[in-house]
């Protein structure tokens, strides 16, 4: 068995640190595991020299796999999240993009998302420059520090997307519209000043 390399030793900190994040994201039954396999010699180069894999298990009991074949739409949003919060201290890209991250959950799950990702925001150098989030939930849109609204029109086979900068006014009522549906109510508005405040 060839020697561990130091990869192997930075994996198994990495994996610490994303299994600490897992249960908040609704992961708790979830695994994760950095696969670091030394490479021979004449495979050696400006990769590095080792392979590496993310491995997840998300069932009890289940083997692991890798990562992008296994995890769904969701579930691949949210390990990329815990990926980037356990990295952060390494420096990130420039721009960072979450498409629904937040599919399938609510409540506690959305709040803690939304914080993870103002967190991440929030960073400076060592998280993202920009990062933007496309969500449908309300606890995530209330962590943002500006808010855009996204809206599609068709005209026969034309669609059009239209992207509108919300003010402090307009943000409340989409959140209170996210809340509500399509009828906003006054209890509505009040829990989206209660999501607004809270951050």
């Amino acid at each position: 068995r060839p020697p561990r390399s130091a990869g192997y030793f930075y994996a198994q900190r990495l994996d610490r640190a994303v299994a600490g994040e897992l249960a908040p994201l609704k992961l708790d039954a979830a695994r994760f595991r950095t696969s670091v396999t030394p490479l021979p010699q004449e495979r050696w180069g400006a990769h590095g020299m080792d392979a590496v894999e993310f491995l997840i298990s998300t069932n009890p009991g289940a083997d692991f796999a890798p990562l992008a074949k296994i995890a769904s739409g969701g579930e691949l949003s949210r390990f990329i999240l815990a990926l980037k919060v356990a990295l952060a201290e390494e420096g990130g890209a420039a721009t960072v993009i979450f498409d629904e991250i937040d599919r399938g959950v609510g409540g506690a799950v959305a709040s803690a998302i939304g914080e993870r990702l103002a967190r991440l925001a929030g960073q400076g150098a060592g998280g993202a420059g920009q990062l933007l989030a496309v969500t449908h939930s309300p606890q995530v849109a209330a962590r943002g520090a500006t808010h855009y609204m996204i809206a599609k029109s068709s005209e026969g086979t034309v669609t059009r997307t239209s992207v509108h900068l919300l003010d402090p006014a307009g943000r409340q009522e989409e959140i209170a519209r996210m809340l509500s549906g399509a009828e906003v109510t006054p209890e509505a508005r009040a829990q989206a000043d209660r999501l607004l405040e809270g951050v």
